[in-house]
């Protein structure tokens, strides 16, 4: 189970499988005071780690209490595991085992973000949309007219086709490069970390902008107007 030791024996890295197979890593650093004090512990995990500790407790005691925390997490990484297998995740792009978030491709310059709670993973999540309005409004319509919908017992991504009525373009099928068009100012899709989440409304358009691009350029024409810390002006593509 020991994946690393330093020379100074002061950090340990134990490794684990869980019930699903997937390989997990607890970091244990030692200090002067162990065993009276526990030694800290880090773990890619979405929800807090504390472990139960007395002096005459192991390191194999803080193990169990590792592979007891696997398993109740297990429904939430099955759920993430369905998304990042079955449909195009555009962030994040390497998402960890902590990450709670997934920004899912719907179609062209449309995409859903979704924030799920891991300790109810099946429960309805955080849903926020990100595209152009004509395209959106229809989809928060129907979130929040089938919401009522939402089976616990069925899988979170088969949820989220039902509650939206939509299918979820397929890995098998499409590229990613279908959906992550590059920012119509900066001509990058990354930059500084952040993907294009802005939008044109004009269904003839569609071309997507980082914020950051949009803003800075959008302060610089005349015609554009601010209102408190909303600013409006045309598309740097169609002018509209």
């Amino acid at each position: 189970r020991v994946a690393y030791v330093d020379t100074g024996l002061t950090t340990i890295k134990l490794k684990a499988e869980d019930s699903c197979g997937r390989q997990h890593l607890i970091t244990l650093k030692l200090n002067a005071k162990y065993p009276t004090e526990p030694p800290d512990c880090l773990v890619d995990f979405p929800v807090q780690f504390a472990i139960s500790w007395m002096p005459q407790n192991s390191l194999i005691d803080i193990y169990n209490q590792f592979l007891a925390a696997l398993e109740s997490l297990k429904e939430f990484w099955d759920a993430m595991d369905e998304i990042d297998g079955k449909t195009w995740v555009l962030e994040p792009e390497n998402p960890t085992r902590s990450a709670t978030t997934r920004r899912i491709a719907i179609g062209n310059n449309v995409s859903v973000n979704v924030e799920v709670d891991p300790r109810h993973p099946s429960m309805l999540p955080e849903c926020y949309f990100l595209g152009a309005d004509h395209v959106v409004n229809p989809l928060r319509i129907k979130l929040n007219n089938n919401m009522h919908l939402w089976d616990p017992e069925i899988s979170l991504l088969q949820n989220l086709k039902d509650i939206l009525e939509i299918d979820f373009p397929s890995r098998a099928v499409l590229e990613k490069s279908d959906f992550a068009k590059d920012c119509g100012i900066c001509y990058a899709y990354r930059l500084d970390g952040t993907t294009p989440d802005q939008v044109c409304d004009d269904p003839r358009c569609g071309q997507p902008f980082h914020q950051a691009c949009l803003y800075e350029w959008l302060q610089g024409l005349p015609s554009s107007r601010q209102s408190f810390n909303v600013i409006f002006g045309e598309c740097p593509y169609c002018n509209k």
